[in-house]
């Protein structure tokens, strides 16, 4: 009979639901693991820290739609992981974290690098476990793929003790799962359904806000339609924008904090009254509105603000019945003059703010680099923005118009995921323009996995908003650590090879995004941008989009 090593199991077991690549910082036990995985066909991608394959590995899964897959070694490499999973978990993205660990028998002994790396991961992650039988690696993986799939999405760990995948055991004793997992779609309750739709036809100001559920569900289709058949306005969360294109005639993106203080009613579908949507309540959401939630995961129903109607259900099955509860209903212009304050509030903005995103002034502010970014971008580019300052005016001046393309800190806030991301990214979708917009400091947390990006011909374009510090520069406010000083950053990775620019008058940015992109290979454009610029947002606890 045929011998079958842990490794080869892990590799075997991986390959059969689906993954494509690997990110990953090489050591023991999981090199075996990676050689077996290259032998099954598995990309592989080596990183430069740890944090960042995980990070890589969750915006593949936003930007491909299937569980991105990281791995480290024992110890000090598997907590390196942790802030990256932790993210994933707040954003409800399903992934795998594969831990190298100590021997099994050696726990409890103070062994190499020894650490109960299943317990610290509990709490951030929807499921954590240890595989401790050999031949049960192929069901544990299958197991943690659907339950990181299946319900609400989330991040799952798996901890691999180095004699567990070094061990030998009979083929024959395999049990290699072929069905893990049900592909069914759980509609919601039918009167309920009708009931919503009743409601929305005598709402006066109703508005549509959509999540991440619908992204998973790949709903972006059915949202549209209901849409278009009903011409209620629709707003999204931060890392669903694109759902629908927001060119869309019933998208008001700069009316967002007005449509939600006017609101008389609210759909909430795949999304969650968290901290990114001031947890539904005023002064942010109009006390008095009618709230509606659909959620897959029904502890999410009623959490933050009471709703006065909750249906369980999948985002794509529940549009598709609210789809065909409103059809032949008298839809008409019921919602136009609503619509038309709407815009109002729109052109507004968008006049308020043409004369930065057009200003010629030096240092550039901000808003001209985000201006120049939107006109340079083709329409399905993934961007990625991480920073502070340069987040707010990225979120508030640039659109998306498909579905998983718009990635940013979160909210968590985790800054250092835009060069990750935008690796990610690129690994899911080579063939696509990847952007990342970035702050001087958040990208010196990660920036060497630029170099990840070259050795793997990943030609991510990274373009910093360089305005030599964290934050704005407030006059007469102290901000302690808030200096770092304009950084060369262009120089330092044009020495590792990659196309790098530096940029400080504004007529430069579009023919250095041209060429940057032209290079085909990992690029950097350094932006000198004002450093007095200050993004509005809301205060911290009511924070926007």
């Amino acid at each position: 009979m045929a011998l079958v090593s842990g490794n080869q199991l892990t590799a075997k077991a991986l390959k059969a639901e689906g993954v494509e690549t690997i990110f990953y910082l090489m050591g023991g036990p999981i090199n075996d693991i990676i050689l077996c995985s290259q032998q099954e066909g598995i990309r592989t991608i080596d990183v430069r820290h740890e944090q960042g394959a995980a990070m890589m590995a969750h915006a593949y899964s936003r930007v491909s739609g299937k569980p991105g897959i990281c791995m480290a070694t024992s110890g000090p490499g598997t907590i390196n992981m942790a802030t990256g999973v932790y993210n994933a978990l707040a954003d409800a993205c399903p992934m795998i974290a594969i831990g190298g660990a100590s021997a099994l028998n050696q726990f409890g002994m103070e062994g190499f690098q020894e650490c109960d790396q299943e317990s610290l991961y509990r709490p951030i992650t929807k499921s954590s476990s240890r595989i401790s039988f050999t031949k049960r690696i192929p069901e544990q993986i299958a197991t943690a793929f659907r339950m990181a799939l299946t319900g609400k999405p989330g991040p799952v760990f798996i901890d691999l003790p180095g004699d567990i995948i070094y061990g030998s055991v009979e083929e024959s004793e395999v049990e290699y799962p072929t069905k893990s997992r049900t592909d069914s779609r759980p509609y919601g309750d039918p009167s309920l359904v009708s009931e919503a739709m009743r409601t929305l036809l005598e709402a006066e100001r109703p508005v549509i806000l959509a999540g991440s559920g619908v992204l998973w569900s790949k709903a972006s289709a059915e949202l549209q339609q209901f849409v278009d058949l009903t011409g209620i306005p629709f707003y999204t969360t931060p890392l669903a924008r694109g759902v629908v294109p927001e060119d869309h005639p019933r998208c008001f993106t700069a009316a967002r904090s007005f449509a939600f203080r006017e609101a008389d009613a609210l759909l909430v579908i795949g999304t969650r009254f968290n901290l990114i949507l001031g947890f539904g309540r005023p002064p942010r959401f109009n006390p008095s509105a009618t709230v509606m939630m659909v959620n897959i995961d029904p502890t999410e129903i009623g959490h933050n603000r009471p709703v006065d109607l909750g249906i369980v259900g999948d985002a794509k099955a529940v549009l598709a019945q609210l789809i065909e509860e409103g059809r032949g209903k008298p839809w008409g212009t019921k919602y136009l003059s609503w619509v038309n304050k709407l815009k109002q509030e729109d052109d507004d903005h968008w006049k308020e703010a043409e004369p930065l995103m057009t200003s010629n002034k030096m240092p550039i502010h901000p808003l001209r680099l985000c201006h120049e970014v939107r006109q340079f971008l083709k329409r399905d580019a993934v961007l990625v923005v991480d920073g502070h300052e340069i987040l707010n005016f990225g979120r508030q001046s640039i659109p998306t118009y498909y579905p998983g393309h718009r990635l940013n800190s979160g909210v968590t806030g985790c800054m250092g995921v835009g060069v990750p991301f935008g690796v990610g990214a690129k690994a899911a979708k080579p063939d696509t323009q990847v952007l990342v917009l970035h702050g001087d400091g958040s990208f010196g947390l990660n920036c060497m996995e630029i170099d990840t990006a070259l050795r793997h011909h990943l030609a991510v374009v990274t373009v910093i908003s360089n305005n030599g510090g964290w934050t704005a520069q407030e006059k007469g406010i102290a901000k302690p650590g808030r200096d770092l000083g304009f950084s060369h950053y262009e120089k330092m990775f044009e020495a590792l090879g990659v196309h790098a620019e530096y940029v400080e008058k504004p007529e430069q940015i579009r023919p250095a995004l041209e060429r940057a992109f032209a290079s085909g290979r990992a690029a950097v454009v350094n932006v000198r941008v004002d450093e007095t610029a200050r993004s509005s947002t809301a205060r911290f606890s009511f924070y926007r989009m």
